[in-house]
């Protein structure tokens, strides 16, 4: 049996009609009119222990949906879930003490206290021994580098600060299971790198498992061993990226660095087993399938009839492939 075992997972909503106009506003006080959203519709995966696996799809797929269920946040309207034997809704003390969950959007820290005091009013909540507190804070501190910020204001913090400080409240009592709701949203290039190793380090040292939702490609590319991706309510597609690929397209890049100035009209008469996608000054983009050319013969066309100075072969960015996959499932 899985770490997590989620089978048939509903949930409905219902939304509210809003209408324009002042009239409208007075009557909706009176008569309000409801409109049902579907965001769960028989919602079935495993994850196993030690998992890192990205849970992706558009605004309003479910994902958080799904991760407000599985932290027991959220009640379904049906279907059974079971996280390290447990069902989250139905014995929440215990199982709060086995997760941490990370919403992007939401802060677990209280604003205007300091970090540390957000930090010493958890330790209180999940009642941890002292030595096991301050050996957990040390290391955080530590590994995130927040040795400067613990005595700064969570409302004085940058977004990327706020975020490492998130990581850490949520780590505080060593859970096994981490919840991830687009943890590097809004995030800088610097931030995102030192978030990102830290949950792989996580996942590879500890063995924690860890559910990660994001619409951060570059995040599911660097961390996740297998994805499932959600739409209309329902997984549609799982596998590693690798998988995926194969699943979306064959194709691959082919990007040139030429000696000389060439028409676009040039290299497209001259080059027939890829097709030219991008010309920026010197450097030519190509796509082609391998099972059609190979990547040797290929190369063998371009340099025998264009003057070449470098080239690069890779795989087409994973936000074009999944992209494409959306297109597909109509999601």
């Amino acid at each position: 049996m899985g770490h997590i075992v989620v089978r048939n997972l509903t949930k409905t909503f219902r939304v509210a009609k809003r209408q324009a106009g002042l009239w409208n506003a007075f009557r909706g006080l009176v008569h309000r009119e409801y409109t049902p959203v579907r965001a769960l519709d028989g919602v079935s995966f495993d994850i196993g222990e030690g998992e890192l696996v990205g849970y992706l799809g558009p605004n309003g797929a479910g994902k958080s949906t799904t991760v407000k269920i599985l932290s027991g946040i959220l009640l379904p309207d049906g279907g059974t879930c079971s996280i390290m034997g447990r069902v989250p809704w139905q014995d929440r003390i215990n199982h709060v003490r086995d997760i941490g969950v990370v919403f992007g959007q939401r802060s677990q820290l209280w604003w205007d206290l300091p970090v540390i005091d957000s930090f010493e009013l958890l330790w209180d909540i999940y009642g941890l021994r002292e030595a096991d507190y301050k050996l957990a804070l040390e290391e955080l501190v530590d590994t995130l580098k927040l040795a400067d910020l613990l005595e700064v204001p969570v409302r004085q913090l940058s977004l990327g600060q706020r975020m490492r400080c998130e990581l850490a409240a949520s780590l505080l009592h060593r859970p096994r299971l981490l919840f991830l709701d687009e943890p590097t949203i809004g995030l800088d290039a610097v931030s995102k790198l030192v978030v990102r190793d830290f949950i792989k380090k996580l996942n590879k040292e500890q063995g924690t498992t860890v559910l990660l939702t994001t619409h951060d490609m570059d995040d599911v590319e660097a961390l996740c061993s297998r994805v499932m991706i959600i739409g209309r309510g329902k997984i549609l597609v799982e596998g590693s990226l690798k998988e995926i690929r194969k699943k979306v397209s064959r194709e691959r890049r082919l990007i040139v660095e030429l000696g000389s100035n060439y028409s676009q009209e040039y290299i497209c008469s001259q080059v027939s087993g890829a097709n030219l996608i991008q010309l920026e000054g010197n450097q030519a983009h190509f796509n082609f399938d391998p099972t059609e050319i190979t990547p040797a013969e290929l190369l063998a066309e371009i340099s025998q009839r264009l003057d070449v100075r470098d080239l690069l072969i890779e795989n087409p960015p994973i936000d074009e492939v999944i992209s494409k996959l959306y297109g597909e499932l109509k999601i």
